[in-house]
């Protein structure tokens, strides 16, 4: 069969197959020719080729995400390879197994004036778990040496702890010729590792701990669902001594669970904050999206606070952490939550009756409110069909989710690793396209224009959903402290422009749909979400200093007494 006739792109390319990578995204390039062509000549890997090499890397983000997989980019020599990393920095910080391959320049032309040469050895090295740089001769003990770093790149990209990691090919000579070849059958390195198991010992002192606890709270922020986690915690919330508080990204529903953090923050005193204050308190997750969460639990801090999960340096978000537990939660509470007996507590109790005062609170706010975003999202999350994969971007999008419960989505999602605007449209596209289901990205005019081409791959189908909170841009500035007081705000970090939502839907297939009033939302959500002809874009305009006007008075609102 006709193939590349670079031995080493196609032994990297079924390698990448042996180590159960079904997924790359090809950008395209001259350098990068023969593993493009090694990579589309591999039936068994799924290819898309998407030219912006950002977007590419966030697509590329968004399958690996939904799919729980490695996925793979490749790209050319040069600046293309920078492109990246916004998507591996996001992805290095949620744990996710990108395997980025970028051609280059063979080392002897690195820094002599030959075009699209820069120094890309390492480029990414500090959003990398590790990188790779393979030898430029063709012997056997260099191929010998090539195999071995490939093996040890894919090995490193999902054990002990996912991340991302990078090979740079340096390739020469006619970098399009392809010749018959037999199909290649590198070696591939298999990695056994045990299943994470507790010791007796450990596993009893800990649900000793939970056991004896008057006030016991689990926070879980971004996490991916699982069922098996979902049961344990659920079984855990029974004990009266538990609370278990989730954000909107964390994936778990249970009624016992308090899933609207801040809205139940709001209606705390701070004469009763001390009461509400965990003595154990057990994170697990990614970066929590809840800045009054994170400020309560420093302020109010916990005799004991256990971090869950394998990590490869010390997180400590909370400033009190005494105990690191590095195992996989799902097995830690699968584990323990069996051991554990009840107190005679109230501290559950207290939590659940709170939720529903901060729900009547919230339910009034929202109802005595003017057209602004607070109701927008009131009207639409909860319209949001049963089995919706819901994505939110960073800013407004997610802060508003949290205070809102969407227990039908199938699941929610969010670039929280390094809370960036960029890219979140691509992400969200790249999982859908992994899957059967509707995908849904609620998005604010200032992430979705700098996204843009995402829309001009051509990749979204009917199922790819995406709404605009069209508010003029960066109204998340008006609420933030510190923006909202100085007179540069509407000059230097509002945008103080309509993007044209409905020019970009037009120019790349998608149905719009617009609403400027809560009346028009109503009416016109049922027809986004019935559109299955083509995918939809819903432009959602509302005033911005309204916006941010309930929002503050929202989070200062009168305390319960």
């Amino acid at each position: 069969m006709e193939n590349t006739s670079y031995t080493i792109c196609r032994e990297l390319v079924a390698l990448c197959l042996s180590h159960g990578v079904r997924r790359v995204v090809l950008s395209p390039g001259s350098r990068n020719a023969p593993l493009l062509v090694a990579f589309a000549r591999e039936k068994a890997i799924e290819h898309h080729v998407v030219v912006d090499e950002r977007v590419a890397a966030f697509i590329a983000l968004g399958m690996a995400t939904r799919s729980g997989e490695p996925v793979a980019l490749v790209c050319t020599s040069g600046t293309a390879l920078l492109n990246y990393a916004p998507a591996v920095a996001e992805a290095y910080y949620r744990h996710v197994p990108l395997i980025v391959i970028s051609a280059d320049r063979p080392d002897e032309w690195i820094d002599q004036d030959d075009s699209q040469t820069i120094r890309q050895q390492g480029v990414l090295g500090a959003f990398v778990k590790q990188s790779y740089h393979l030898p430029t001769h063709t012997d056997d003990t260099s191929l010998w040496y090539a195999r071995r770093l490939v093996n040890d790149a894919l090995l490193q990209a999902v054990t002990p702890c996912s991340a991302p990691v990078h090979i740079n090919v340096p390739l020469g000579g006619a970098l399009c010729e392809v010749a018959d070849v037999a199909p290649d059958k590198p070696i591939c390195i298999e990695d056994i590792r045990p299943e994470q198991r507790l010791s007796h010992a450990d596993a009893t002192l800990l649900a000793s701990a939970i056991s004896q606890a008057q006030k016991v709270m689990i926070l879980v922020t971004m996490t991916n669902p699982s069922p098996t986690l979902q049961e344990a915690l659920s079984a855990m919330a029974k004990l009266p001594q538990v609370v278990v508080l989730t954000e909107s990204i964390a994936n778990l529903h249970d009624e016992a669970f308090i899933p609207t953090i801040d809205r139940v923050l709001t209606a705390i005193d701070n004469s009763e904050k001390t009461d509400f204050a965990p003595q154990l308190l057990i994170t697990l997750g990614g970066a929590p999206v809840s800045r009054m969460v994170k400020e309560f639990l420093r302020q109010y801090t916990p005799a004991e606070h256990w971090r869950v999960g394998s990590e490869s340096h010390v997180i400590d978000t909370m400033q009190s952490l005494t105990r690191r537990l590095q195992i996989d939660a799902a097995s830690l509470f699968t584990q323990i939550t069996p051991l554990c007996t009840p107190t005679t507590s109230y501290y559950a109790a207290m939590w659940s009756e709170r939720e529903v005062i901060a729900t009547a609170l919230h339910n009034r706010i929202v109802d005595e409110a003017p057209w602004c975003d607070l109701r927008a999202f009131a009207s639409l999350l909860p319209a949001i069909p049963q089995g919706v994969v819901l994505h939110l971007s960073n800013g407004t999008s997610i802060r508003y989710a949290q205070l809102f419960d969407t227990p039908q989505v199938a699941a929610s999602y969010c670039n929280r690793g390094v809370s960036g605007i960029d890219g979140s449209t691509s992400t969200a596209l790249g999982a859908s396209m992994v899957d059967e289901a509707t995908h849904l990205l609620i998005t604010g005019d200032m992430s979705f224009g700098y996204d843009t081409g995402a829309l001009a791959t051509g990749l979204a189908t009917p199922r790819f959903k995406i709404v605009v909170m069209d508010n003029g841009g960066g109204g998340i500035f008006r609420f933030i402290k510190g923006p909202s007081d100085l007179p540069e705000l509407e000059e230097c970090f509002e945008v103080q422009r309509r993007q044209p939502i409905e020019g970009y839907a037009q120019l790349h297939g998608f149905k719009y749909f617009h609403a400027d009033s809560e009346e028009d939302l109503q009416d016109v959500l049922p027809q986004f979400f019935a559109e299955n002809d083509c995918p939809a874009i819903l432009a959602i305009s509302t005033p911005s200093e309204v916006n941010a006007t309930v929002l503050r008075s929202y989070m200062r609102r009168a305390r319960v007494r």
